[in-house]
């Protein structure tokens, strides 16, 4: 049998087998087995046939030769050496890749491989009779591993990582942990052994060669000195070894903030100063101390621990700008004290025990607040004034002095006035010099009982004059009352309880007595004694029909001094009630109903008297409605009356309805010629006067027509207006309208236009040139 590759043999011993077997694997990882017979001390070996002679190929990756790479040589022990055996190949890059000689079983790979996309490629060969076609035996499967070469370098997973810790520790702490991959063979050689090593960042920090893992290698790094760092890592195969290959990365450090830094104030005293009139809470100033730390760690809190100002400052800590505010805690006096000195100390609020041996973390600092001057207004000896006066008190009479003095070391005079928006009534003065309040009006304790005053220069206190109560207002009613008797009551019943106000005031309390003003012999009165009385029924029956109202006079009288009384008058309804006193009706128009018609019945017969009143205004409107009225006759109506048709006219020539030519003088007047088709309508008959005869003028015209319109019978009674559109006959050209041509008939003659003057020469003109022109 040929072999291209060495065997070996490994011999292993079965017991539990009758006779030893020695298995022999090639170098190419094909295994064979041996049967062997001992006989005797000389060992007999005898091989199991096989038909394949090959199990496993290698191959090397990235090949860079010119021809194919030959992989390896296969061939059947069937295949007799006389060109009648056919190899073929199938499965993982069959044809493609991999391509067998037919006859030679030889094995090349024609592509270019790469371990890192495939390690391995499965493979099935068989032989095949060339002539019969048949195959020589079954197909047998091979597998053809790929060998790897050092052809990748290692990559970080990340490109930058990012990473903190807190500043001051300790050699040694963690970091972070970077990691790193190769894609050649971890499982053969070295090609895929990485180490890591830094390249930047000492002697900060540190890397562990085989975990990757990054820790401090410096102790007592300061964040407040540097803050930031960028460590460079290299991850490298080959173990390390010179011509490996090799990839970086970056890692940034950021040192976190612990309070390692105490708080110092930059100065050891301050100096700030405010007016003496600041208020109190107001701010005099700021200071600050500074903290190289960040975050919760930089918080501070400003007290005062001591100084003679601290009853007069404060200081409270800002937790935005982490400042000291200094503020008013007392008013200042600039004549009694004008510099005000405090200590003031500043602390973290939060500390760390670990670093307490880097302390004390806090500060002192000596503040000193100067009070400037101000014009202080002037001070009252009180803040508070009280005068009692009686209100019958006459006018011009002192109710008390105030008295006030300017603190300021000037001394300024000082004068005093009543605020005039606190005594709008103008009831009292005071005097500019000494203080002195009087009256100016006599006081009424009921309508003002106590005077707030202000008296003002720059300052200001409330004076507060009580006006003292005299009896002078007699009591009242303390409401109106609406009380009501029933018809049947018995006597002795009680009606109502009534009390009374009194606007005085008097310092026991009020005590009034209540009675009547004369003997009543329907109703009585008894003092509760309380402020209060009780109205009772002299009597029984009431009647409604006899009297329905009541009017009971009632003395009321209080205790003071001088004894105040006035009379009021109680109305007593007398209604109608049920048996158990609940009051049914009381007006007397509701016993008439009772006797009568009810209230329902009533409304109803007044609905219908007011329909039936609607129903004759309506009739009446329809029927005025249904009359026409003439027609008042125009200024500009030539006529006397008015004859009015409910017809159109029948235009031109319609000649019957009316002569035109009435209108044009009085003396050519026709008789009346009426429609014949239809009747008119006239409010009155028509009565046409009689034209008048040679009337010499317009005044004795209009006179003869008045005459004729008083004397006639048939003139409306009412006053009318009657219009005459005479032109008068004085005129040698007699009338000018062109209405009257409609009467004469056949040419005119124009010819007298050429006498009337210059006045009409341009209408002679025009009349005598267009005859000639016709006659031509």
């Amino acid at each position: 049998m040929i072999m291209n590759h060495f065997l070996w043999l490994l011999p292993l011993v079965f017991p539990h087998l009758s006779s030893p077997v020695i298995l022999l694997e090639r170098s190419d990882g094909n295994l064979f087995h041996w049967n062997h017979l001992m006989k005797g001390d000389k060992l007999v070996l005898h091989r199991s046939k096989r038909d394949w002679m090959w199990r496993q190929f290698f191959l090397s990756e990235e090949y860079t030769g010119s021809n194919y790479q030959y992989v390896g040589k296969l061939r059947s022990d069937k295949d007799r050496g006389d060109g009648t055996a056919r190899y073929v190949l199938s499965g993982e890059g069959a044809g493609t890749i991999f391509r067998i000689d037919e006859k030679s079983g030889d094995l090349h790979a024609t592509q270019r491989l790469d371990r890192e996309e495939k390690a391995s490629y499965t493979l099935q060969a068989q032989a095949f009779n060339k002539i019969t076609g048949l195959p020589l035996e079954p197909a047998t499967e091979f597998i053809v591993k790929i060998h790897d070469i050092n052809d990748n370098e290692p990559k970080f997973t990340k490109a930058v990582y990012t990473a903190s810790v807190p500043e001051m520790s300790d050699i040694g702490t963690f970091v972070i942990e970077v990691n790193a991959t190769d894609a050649d063979d971890a499982t053969y050689g070295n090609s895929a052994k990485l180490v890591y090593s830094i390249l930047q960042g000492q002697p900060y920090f540190s890397v562990e060669p085989e975990t990757g893992i990054v820790r401090i290698a410096l102790s007592n790094m300061d964040r407040e000195v540097r803050k930031e760092y960028q460590v460079v890592i290299q991850a490298k195969d080959m173990a390390g070894q010179m011509g490996g290959l090799s990839g970086t990365t970056m890692v940034n450090v950021t040192l976190t903030d612990v309070n390692d830094s105490p708080p110092r104030f930059a100065y050891s005293s301050y100096h700030l100063s405010t007016y003496e009139s600041a208020e109190i809470g107001s701010t005099v100033g700021r200071i600050k101390a500074n903290d190289g730390d960040e975050g919760e760690n930089a918080e501070m809190k400003y007290r005062i621990v001591d100084g003679d100002g601290k009853e007069y400052l404060d200081i409270i800590t800002d937790e935005t700008t982490q400042e000291g505010v200094m503020v008013i805690k007392k008013k200042l006096d600039y004549e009694s004290k004008r510099v005000y000195t405090v200590k003031v100390e500043v602390t973290n609020t939060h500390q760390d025990p670990s670093f307490s041996d880097l302390g004390p973390f806090l500060d002192t600092a000596i503040v000193k607040v100067t009070a400037k001057d101000v014009d202080e207004p002037p001070v009252f000896s009180r803040p508070q004034y009280v005068f009692e006066v009686n209100e019958d008190t006459p006018k011009g009479i002192a109710v008390g002095t105030i008295t006030a003095w300017d603190p300021d070391a000037t001394h300024y005079p000082i004068q005093y006035a009543i605020d005039q928006h606190t005594d709008p009534e103008r009831l009292y003065h005071i005097d500019p010099k000494n203080g002195s309040i009087t009256i100016l009006k006599s006081l009424d304790r009921e309508v003002s009982k106590n005077s707030l005053l202000t008296h003002h220069i720059i300052s200001r206190v409330p004076v507060l004059i009580k006006v003292l109560d005299v009896n002078d207002n007699a009591p009242e009613f303390a409401m109106i009352y609406e009380t009501f008797v029933c018809e049947n009551v018995k006597a002795g019943q009680l009606i109502q309880t009534i009390s009374a106000i009194d606007t005085d005031d008097p310092l026991v309390g009020h005590k009034f007595v209540f009675t009547l003003s004369s003997m009543n012999p329907n109703f009585t009165i008894f003092d509760n004694e309380d402020n209060t009385a009780r109205i009772l029924t002299r009597r029984s029956g009431f009647n409604r029909r006899e009297m329905s109202v009541y009017y009971l006079p009632v003395v009321i009288s209080d205790s003071d001094y001088p004894i105040q009384s006035s009379t009021s008058t109680l109305t007593i309804r007398v209604c109608s009630c049920d048996a158990t006193g609940n009051m049914r009706s009381c007006s007397v128009d509701a016993l008439l109903l009772s006797a009568g018609l009810s209230t329902g019945a009533l409304v109803a017969i007044l609905l219908c008297i007011l329909i039936l009143l609607m129903i004759v205004v309506l009739f009446s409107a329809l029927k005025k409605q249904r009359r026409k009225e003439p027609l008042i006759i125009s200024k500009e109506d030539v006529r006397d009356n008015v004859v009015s048709y409910n017809d159109e006219g029948g235009g031109e020539e319609d000649t019957q309805a009316f002569d035109i030519g009435t209108l044009r003088h009085p003396e050519v007047i026709e008789s009346n010629k009426l429609r014949r088709d239809i009747i008119p309508e006239m409010l009155f008959p028509y009565h046409r006067p009689s034209p008048m005869k040679e009337c010499a003028d317009v005044r004795d015209f209009i006179i003869s027509r008045l005459q004729e319109n008083d004397t006639d019978p048939f003139t409306p009674p009412y006053d009318s207006l009657a219009t005459y559109a005479y032109e008068g006959n004085g005129s040698i050209a007699e009338s000018l309208s062109s209405l009257e041509s409609s009467v004469t008939e056949g040419d005119h003659e124009y010819d007298y236009l050429s006498n009337w003057g210059p006045q009409f020469k341009k209408l002679a003109d025009m009349y005598i040139g267009k005859d000639t022109g016709v006659a031509n």
